[in-house]
């Protein structure tokens, strides 16, 4: 590296446990591997063989959870594992992720219709209704393909990583649910409705995650001698940063896929009209609220807890088991949501004519429904677009990065 001192920061075994929270977002979630490639191009920009992972602790929630665990199990090789990640979301089609032929997209609104009409006469209709609007079951072969779940243990136990955690939400509990796995025994936590699960990672955990309500269906967990079915990992996560603090982060890195602070709040042109709000607009906000609420919540929660401990004087020591922790978040400096309308005609034309049906557009005289297509629009020119946008959002906070990687908080 070109900066010893930053070098030895990261290397030193005494240097404090640094965590990555990636969180939810659906197709947004490429641009977290565009942040995280511009965050290893600061702190090892000659890509050293002897430069070792920065994030001991990794965690995420839907598809940041997916990013999570397909980093975590790349570990011992961060640059690899990030160019691997760069290759798959590059790549990707919507295809890929859920079935986009017209019996796919529309079979399943033809049954819930069906069901609507003519249910409360036919039981076999009720027994047969659909479990999500889209079948995702291409995640799972892709997931199954691109991520090497046993290599998670071995990074643990070679010390290339101290803890991952992703999260869940169980529909039959209404629990929300941190599944984690750690490089040695660690007291599962628990709070109101909130438990931590100890166990491998796996499959079904990243399918249950990355379950958008109502859009992809819920999977099946073990737990204990139960089964729950679960989804979407931002349901009800009032705490996201929580899990990393659990695991010992004393710093956290967030990368976001929604504005937050001082980048531009993203609006649908309906703000701008007097127009009923669309099934698309309302479907998009009810999503980024299931997204970005709590993060925002919980960023706010520490602020006030670290101005709490600033003001403590010096010898005075408190029993109250809070610590000082150093967050900072990375988010888009552009509208994801006008960027996603530009790449509308990407998408399959079964699932463009289910998004118009819902009431997204991406003319220009009549734009709405970005937010809710963002997190459907798995294709390879939208998620590029959000990779170059994250990659240059950070290198241009690159002394900040530094500054933050130097440990401020001692």
């Amino acid at each position: 590296m070109n900066d010893p001192s930053l070098s030895g920061i990261i290397d030193a075994a005494s240097s404090p446990q640094t965590a990555l929270v990636l969180t939810g977002g659906g197709a947004r979630a490429a641009y977290q591997v565009g942040a995280l490639q511009a965050v290893l191009a600061i702190l090892d920009p000659n890509k050293s063989a002897r430069f070792r992972n920065p994030f001991p602790i990794v965690c995420g929630s839907s598809a940041g959870a997916i990013n999570a665990t397909a980093y975590a199990c790349r570990a011992a090789h961060p640059h690899a594992a990030l160019k691997r990640l760069e290759k798959i979301w590059r790549s990707l089609h919507t295809g890929n992720v859920y079935r986009s032929d017209p019996v796919g997209v529309f079979g399943n609104g033809m049954r819930w219709l069906g069901m609507l009409m003519f249910g409360w006469a036919l039981q076999g209709l009720r027994d047969n209704a659909p479990k999500s609007l889209l079948d995702n079951r291409p995640l799972a072969k892709l997931l199954c393909r691109s991520i090497d779940f046993p290599n998670l243990q071995r990074n643990l136990q070679n010390g290339h990583l101290h803890g991952l955690a992703i999260t869940a939400s169980s529909y039959t509990s209404g629990n929300h649910l941190t599944f984690y796995q750690s490089s040695g025994p660690l007291d599962a936590w628990k709070g109101r409705r909130r438990y931590a699960i100890a166990e491998p990672i796996a499959l079904d955990h990243l399918m249950a995650s990355s379950a958008i309500p109502f859009v992809f269906p819920a999977a099946r967990l073990a737990l204990g001698e139960k089964q729950e079915w679960c989804g979407d990992g931002s349901m009800r996560q009032l705490a996201p940063i929580s899990p990393a603090i659990h695991l010992g982060a004393d710093r956290v890195l967030v990368i976001s896929t929604s504005a937050h602070g001082d980048a531009p709040v993203e609006e649908d042109p309906v703000h701008q009209s007097d127009q009923y709000p669309t099934l698309a607009q309302i479907g998009g906000h009810a999503l980024s609220d299931i997204f970005i609420d709590g993060l925002s919540i919980d960023l706010e929660r520490i602020s006030r807890i670290n101005t709490l401990l600033e003001s403590v004087p010096p010898g005075v020591q408190l029993n109250t088991g809070v610590k000082k922790i150093d967050v900072l978040t990375i988010s888009p400096s552009k509208s994801i949501d006008e960027i996603a309308l530009k790449h509308l005609n990407f998408m399959p034309k079964s699932v463009r004519a289910f998004l118009r049906v819902l009431g997204v557009s991406g003319r220009p005289e009549k734009e709405s429904g970005g937010l809710l297509a963002s997190f459907l629009l798995f294709e390879s020119a939208f998620t590029g677009e959000l990779i170059e946008l994250a990659f240059n959002d950070v290198m241009a906070r690159q002394e900040e990065i530094k500054a933050f990687f130097l440990w401020r908080g001692q």
